[in-house]
């Protein structure tokens, strides 16, 4: 036995002494394109998963490896190189940047991933590192898809932080319904933009039209957003960090005038209604030296509660890495906004009343390949947000707006709080800093788990995904609130030379109120996929997916039953997919799906789309005489999309149930007569015929490459109809004995447009240029609206835009009586020479609400475009970014713009204090120049003034601007200095976003859409930032 023992022994020796000389040391050296040594490179070995190295800070690396196998070394953003080794022992390398072909690009669709070559939809491809120039980026990816996404519309809504998101819809309002917004999906699952790292997007697509987005049925029928998150590498650890400091000033507020300017201005309009000067000239020197602050104040509101400036910062840090195995990426980033409101030094140790935003977001994906053919992916993500704000915040800029300088004092100097009035009508500086604090406090946690088993076992090509998703979010908010003891002064002091005071408010202690809310959303879905190529040339693909998902509200449902009952939805959704040498292109979609808003027979809807495309580039003739011609695709889709939505707090509207309550009844015989009696009725009524909602929606679109991608293009034009569109009918005759509104499919609306984007890439020297712009335009109009029945066409809302502008049409100021007395009446009043004359639309002799006309356009943007330019050489990047919106037009209006319109309650605009921009009586001015018909404003008038004050042509305002949106220069460091420190890339900038805006409003920013002013403004912001790579 011993002697079998030995001989084993030995032969196992000689064995690993035989492979031990078959395995050689390789060594070499990695550069970049310019010479540089680049760190970090995978070097692995062909087809042997595990065995690999990296290279070191000078670019060198070494590996033992069998003299017959094959190094592969690989490096983010450059070319993938394939050595074979053929016992060579030094093997130096050159890596290429990536000069990836257009045809090979790969866009991320409802399906996977897929080719950009093959799409027949309208998806839109945007480059994540645009967005992250965006600087608005940083406090919400919102903020960055206008003028940077074709086929987005959107408008920035505040400037205030944790309130300073977007609002954006996906080729515009397409239907007057509940649900206009868009599907937002991440890795697959429904969630916000709001919360999410932009330094942890790997890619960021949207899906336009209904062949993309049929497959997400009813949620999709607005269109979808989808973004993939970072997933680990196999390699070495890689790790990331960006810190970034901002100052943040405000874009544009209103100002307004002084208050001896504002003196003057109340005796004009005063006299100029023939009532006596408010001021002296006496008090007007006591006002203007300031001698008695107390009676006489002049307060500069703004100045003394807004900061010039607030400082935020940001810092993010990811570390991903693994093996052949597992895989996994890790983030986390913390955001600290400051307001620009001042507080009260005294009450800073107890609490903070500025507008400041905290929020910290986390993120962890892990992929685990179980088997060569099942990947198990992991993600866990969530992210925690503390906002403060002043006790009164919501009330602030109402009473900057409406507090004048003269109104009170800041402080009476016997110590008493002043107020003009009471609510929003207390003084500024008392709401920011004396009304207490408010805090909200959000917190989402997501989980997701996915399965991908490859079932090429069955037949190759064949998968299997399965996911599902746990989502948990919880909202609390705090209101600490109090109210000092509150005072005003009559304007003369008593005998002994005091001030005579009125008490306006009681002291209120600190109370405290909570509120909170909470939901849990589950996802489950199962997709079936099915990809192959025969011959070569013949690609076919499938797609069958099922999908269903709820949501419990876990917090807040008091007695609320249908709130305590699950929200739900099913369907299932299907793709198949024809493909010909990459010239011809089939495509169909279905989505099945299913809602609890329908009665049985209605609850499930069937919505199919089909769309085909021609890549005329690969065909031969196009080849060989027009080889700079690398793609020029036709495409077109058509498609149905159901929608359920009918608003979040409407549910089964197909049940009813009995009142016997005896405030409502029936009336007998005619309307508002005596014979009216209680009894039992429906409350609500069902409305159990409802069907769904259809969206039809047609997409013509070109693909353009030239010049091995040197230009690319891609240009759509649209057409969405929305038929059946959920209302409740408002106008149905009483005696039909109906007590309440119910719903019904009578509504259709109509969106056309087109969007598009380009780029060119350029090499001048050394110097990259890119050059790109994007565009996107939309028109709709109502074509089908339950309204009462009105004489004049122009007074429906069929047939005009959706939320059109609507108003009279000013014919400029009536220049004296002769013209008034020649003039349509005007119902609203006496009218005065410097007052507002408008037309008389149905000629009928009188002007009044009958000659208010759709004029303009939407609050809303119809037309955004942006365009940029960015260019690096050597180690230094630049890049510029300018956006712009058009086809939008609002009213100004309030007590700003209406002058003393509520008496000494509003400011005045400075604009308007300027004599040549209003109409001045010759009697005050003493010049008859100052009586022009064409001035900017009308006379001034102390009170209500009913034809001056209301919508017309002279108050409506221009929407449009034009924005340099972000500027940013940086430098990266050489790789011989990192290299020597052992880092990867470092990079300083400096980002400045929202620099400076052109526009014809020239009052506040435009961007907002207010007609008054009062809104936090939007921010500008100069940043200084960091980032490492290790």
């Amino acid at each position: 036995m011993k002697k079998y023992i030995t001989i084993w022994l030995l032969f196992i020796c000689s064995s690993l002494g035989v492979l031990a000389d078959d395995l050689i040391t390789v060594t070499g050296n990695i550069r970049d394109e310019f010479g540089e040594p680049l760190i970090g490179v995978n070097i692995t070995v062909k087809n042997e998963p595990g065995l690999g190295t990296i290279s070191d800070v000078n670019g060198n690396y070494r590996i033992k490896v069998e003299s017959y196998q094959v190094l592969v070394f690989s490096y983010i953003g450059y070319e993938k190189q394939e050595v074979p080794i053929k016992g060579n022992k030094e093997i130096n390398v050159k890596m290429q940047p990536s000069s990836t072909s257009i045809l090979d690009e790969v866009v991320v669709t409802g399906t996977g991933t897929q080719k950009k070559a093959t799409l027949t939809g309208a998806i839109t491809t945007v480059n994540v590192d645009d967005l992250k120039k965006s600087g608005g980026a940083a406090t919400s990816i919102t903020n960055a898809l206008a003028g940077n996404v074709a086929g987005i519309i959107a408008k920035q809504q505040s400037g205030e932080p944790g309130n300073n998101t977007s609002e954006f819809w996906i080729r515009g309002i397409s239907t007057f319904g509940a649900s206009s917004g868009a599907l937002v999906l991440v890795d697959g699952f429904e969630r916000s933009l709001n919360e999410i790292n932009v330094e942890d997007i790997e890619s960021f697509s949207v899906l336009k039209d209904a062949s993309a987005t049929a497959i997400y049925g009813s949620k999709g029928a607005n269109g979808v957003v989808l973004i993939t998150t970072k997933k680990g590498k196999a390699g070495k650890i890689n790790i990331n960090a960006r810190v970034e400091s901002s100052y943040n000033t405000r874009t544009r507020t209103p100002e307004f005038v002084d208050g001896v300017t504002y003196a003057n201005m109340l005796n004009e309009a005063l006299v100029t209604r023939n009532q006596e000067p408010y001021y002296t000239p006496s008090e007007l020197e006591i006002l203007e030296k300031g001698l008695d602050p107390d009676l006489y104040p002049n307060v500069d509101w703004m100045d003394l509660i807004l900061k010039d400036g607030a400082i935020n910062s940001r810092a993010t840090l990811d570390i991903s890495g693994g093996g052949s195995t597992a895989r996994y990426f890790v983030s986390a980033s913390f955001l600290n906004e400051e307001g620009m409101y001042k507080t009260d030094r005294s009450l800073n140790n107890d609490y903070n009343t500025n507008s400041n935003n905290k929020l910290w977001n986390y993120r962890m994906n892990v992929d685990i390949d179980i088997t060569k053919s099942t990947l198990l992916r992991v993600g866990v993500s969530g992210s925690l947000k503390k906002r403060n704000s002043p006790g009164r915040s919501n009330d602030i800029w109402t009473s900057l707006v409406g507090y004048t300088p003269v109104s009170t004092p800041v402080m009476y100097s016997d110590g008493k709080v002043p107020a003009y009035g009471g609510g929003d009508r207390t003084n500024p500086w008392v709401l920011a800093t004396q009304t207490g604090y408010n805090e909200f406090w959000e917190n989402k946690i997501q989980t997701n788990v996915t399965l991908e088993q490859k079932l090429n076992f069955i037949t190759k090509g064949l998968r299997f995904i399965g996911r599902f998703g746990y989502d948990t979010n919880n909202e609390t908010t705090n209101n600490r609130v109090k109210w000092p003891e509150q005072w005003k002064a009559e304007r003369h002091r008593d005998s002994k030379g005091q001030l005579v005071m009125n008490r306006i408010a009681e002291e209120s202690l600190l109370t405290m109120a909570s509120s909170s809310n909470g939901e849990r959303l589950e996802n489950l879905e199962a997709e079936l996929g099915y990809e192959r190529t025969f011959g070569g040339k013949h690609q076919v693909g499938g797609t069958l997916k099922y999908s269903q998902n709820q949501k419990n509200f876990t917090v807040g449902i008091g007695s609320d039953m249908a709130k305590g009952i699950a929200y739900r939805n099913q369907g299932l959704a299907g793709r198949a997919t024809y493909s010909y040498a990459y010239k011809y292109f089939v495509d169909f979609n279905f989505g099945y799906t299913g809602t609890e808003n329908l009665a049985r027979g209605h609850q499930f809807g069937f919505f199919p789309a089909a769309s085909v495309g021609w890549n005329i580039a690969e065909e031969k003739w196009v080849k060989k005489h027009l080889k700079w011609l690398e793609m020029f695709k036709i495409r077109y889709s058509y498609g149905e999309v159901g929608n359920d939505n009918m608003g979040d707090n409407v549910r089964f509207p197909y049940l009813y149930t009995i009142s016997g309550d005896g405030a409502s009844g029936y009336q007998f015989a005619d309307f508002n007569n005596e014979y009216y009696t209680g009894g039992l009725h429906y409350q609500p009524v069902a409305s159990d015929m409802l069907t769904w909602e259809v969206a039809k929606k047609h997409d013509l679109g070109i693909d353009l490459s030239l010049w091995n991608g040197k230009f690319t293009l891609t240009a759509d034009i649209f057409k969405d109809t929305r038929e059946q569109i959920y209302m409740q009918r408002q106008h149905l005759n009483s005696l039909v004995g109906i007590t309440n509104n119910p719903w019904a499919n009578v509504g259709k609306m109509q969106s056309t447009g087109f969007d598009g984007n380009f780029m060119f890439r350029h090499k001048l020297g050394q110097v990259d240029i890119t050059l790109r712009g994007n565009i996107t335009y939309t028109h709709n109009e109502v074509l089908e609206y339950d309204e009462a029945n009105v004489f004049y066409p122009y007074k429906k809302t069929e047939g005009f835009r959706w939320k059109q502008t609507r108003g009279l049409i000013a014919l400029g100021l009536f220049k004296d009586y002769d013209e008034i007395r020649n003039s349509p009446t005007q119902m609203w009043g006496g009218v005065m020479p410097g007052d507002i004359k408008y037309k008389d639309v149905n000629g009928d002799g009188i002007v009044n609400e009958d000659d208010e006309v759709p004029i303009g356009s939407t609050e809303i943007p119809n037309v955004i475009y942006g365009m940029g330019l960015s260019a690096i050489w050597k180690g230094f990047d630049f890049n510029i970014h300018f956006q712009g919106a058009a086809e939008s037009s609002y009213m100004i209006n309030g007590s700003a713009v209406y002058a003393f319109s509520d008496g000494m309650w509003g400011n005045i605009l400075s604009d308007m204090a300027k004599p040549s921009n209003r109409w001045i009586s010759s009697e005050i001015s003493g010049n008859p120049a100052t009586e022009n018909p064409n001035a900017k404003y009308p006379r001034l008038t102390y009170g209500a003034n009913w034809n001056n004050n209301r919508n017309s042509t002279f108050w409506m305002r221009d929407g449009s601007y034009l924005r340099l949106k972000t500027l940013e220069i940086g430098y990266t460091l050489p790789k011989a200095w990192t290299n020597a420190i052992r880092m990867g890339d470092i990079r300083i900038y400096f980002l400045g976003t929202n620099l400076a805006v052109w526009d014809s409003l020239k009052l506040w920013d435009p961007e907002l859409t207010i007609g008054n002013g009062m809104k936090y403004p939007l921010s500008k912001s100069y940043t200084l930032g960091l980032t490492v790579n290790l």
